[in-house]
């Protein structure tokens, strides 16, 4: 695995092997009802847990980008980011943290008051919104232009239904995000945004092919409707497909995968490393 590196808050994270990556929703309605952490308590077992569990990243949504979420206020996602973070920093001060957003409002806050390391944008840089919603008009720069202004590394997640459509939109949004001085780019492709099962499993299969952009990529499939629809199941009841699918995204080349349950993540790649030690 090639050895990329990003500028993580002043600190350079070697991706030469593959990292956790923990999800902490502060939200009411996640997807998945055992993420979802509200108290100030919950916030910060979630936040230790993601630590001692293996994670190195703690990655703090605000709101839900479920199908049918209800729509979250841009006051609203500000109050959630700052209080949880507030708990993150307190409980974890030396952790990398990612903030899962799309908004250039509460990128910006979350760096300059809290020290973010990384913006995780499930909007593929503000061209499709979120649950159907716009960006808020009252926004004086695009989430690239933020970025680029912030210095942070940028995950940058793809909507498109497959590797060919995938492959022409980043490279356009890669030479946006360079243009504007962005050095730091990973590359999400998106599973369960704008996809339907087969186009999901299909995406799996050619997800190798995605590292002709030479960036790293991140792999977030924790319990989704892809795993648990396949099985006739429950997000509940998804975490044995979810670690099957990182480890076949492990073999095609992700570097961070992005999930609920970060001890069997960790474990399989634990496990994929040491595979790797054998690999001629």
């Amino acid at each position: 695995m090639k050895n990329y590196t990003i500028n993580a808050g002043g600190t350079l994270l070697s991706l030469e092997k593959p990292l956790v990556m923990g999800i902490l929703n502060a939200t009411p309605d996640s997807f998945f009802e055992g993420s979802r952490m509200q108290t100030e308590a919950q916030i910060a077992d979630r936040a230790n847990q993601i630590m001692e569990e293996g994670g190195t990243i703690i990655d703090v949504g605000a709101f839900s980008t479920r199908p049918g979420a209800a729509v979250v206020s841009e006051e609203e996602e500000l109050k959630r980011m700052r209080r949880a973070l507030a708990i993150v920093r307190r409980e974890q001060p030396k952790a990398v943290v990612s903030i899962d957003t799309y908004r250039p409002s509460v990128a910006r806050m979350a760096v300059e008051e809290y020290g973010a390391d990384i913006i995780n944008d499930v909007s593929e840089g503000g061209l499709t919104g979120v649950v159907d919603t716009p960006l808020d008009e009252s926004e004086d720069k695009t989430i690239f232009e933020t970025v680029a202004a912030l210095r942070v590394p940028y995950i940058l997640m793809s909507v498109k239904s497959n590797v060919h459509d995938m492959l022409k939109a980043f490279a356009s949004e890669v030479a946006q995000l360079r243009a504007l001085g962005v050095n730091d780019i990973i590359l999400d492709p998106g599973f369960g945004f704008g996809k339907t099962l087969d186009e999901n499993y299909a995406l799996l299969s050619d997800m190798e092919k995605l590292q002709v952009m030479d960036l790293p990529l991140l792999v977030g499939v924790s319990r989704k409707r892809m795993i648990w629809q396949l099985s006739g199941t429950s997000a509940g009841e998804a975490l044995n497909g979810t670690t099957a699918i990182n480890m076949v995204a492990l073999m095609k080349g992700a570097h961070i995968l992005r999930v609920h349950d970060v001890k069997e993540a960790r474990e399989a790649v634990d496990i994929f490393n040491k595979m790797n030690d054998y690999a001629v």
